[in-house]
């Protein structure tokens, strides 16, 4: 992952895209990724994020630009200002920007990242097993989301 700074920018692989804001990609198949996607967008009401499923062109894209599995993606990403953070990095730099109660989330960043790093990996290998919706196309009821959702 240490691609520098808008390094996607120069891959002719990866879809433009608008990157003023952070971006979050996640596995539109997964059922608690999905919930945590629509959760995202309803409690980020100042719209700071766009989302895009890892399996639309643009995140399959952005996996393979940094390294990632796009068939069996492991981790969320959050690309912001145009550097890639991902598993705990990226869930921190989310919660960061979410109002309370969710920004005291960033609490966790007291702990090391390996052992932040291995509580995500837990719960990513085991993220398919959690029955549940997963993404669709269609946002939840009553947002406009057509600058936010990205595919």
């Amino acid at each position: 992952m240490g691609r520098g700074p808008y390094s996607y920018r120069d891959d002719p692989a990866v879809p433009d895209f608008p990157d003023d804001r952070p971006l979050v990609l996640f596995d539109g198949d997964c059922a608690l990724c999905s919930s945590s996607a629509r959760m995202i967008l309803k409690r980020d009401r100042a719209g700071v994020f766009r989302l895009a499923p890892t399996q639309s062109p643009l995140g399959r894209a952005l996996l393979i630009h940094y390294g990632l599995d796009p068939d069996d993606p492991s981790t969320m990403l959050l690309i912001q200002d145009g550097v890639a953070r991902e598993r705990s990095d990226g869930a921190l730099g989310i919660a960061a920007r979410l109002p309370a109660p969710y920004k005291l989330a960033v609490l966790a960043g007291i702990a090391p990242r390996f052992v932040r790093d291995a509580l995500y990996d837990f719960v990513a290998r085991r993220r398919r097993r959690i029955p549940g919706p997963t993404w669709c196309s269609l946002p939840p009821s009553g947002f406009d989301l057509a600058d936010r959702v990205l595919g």
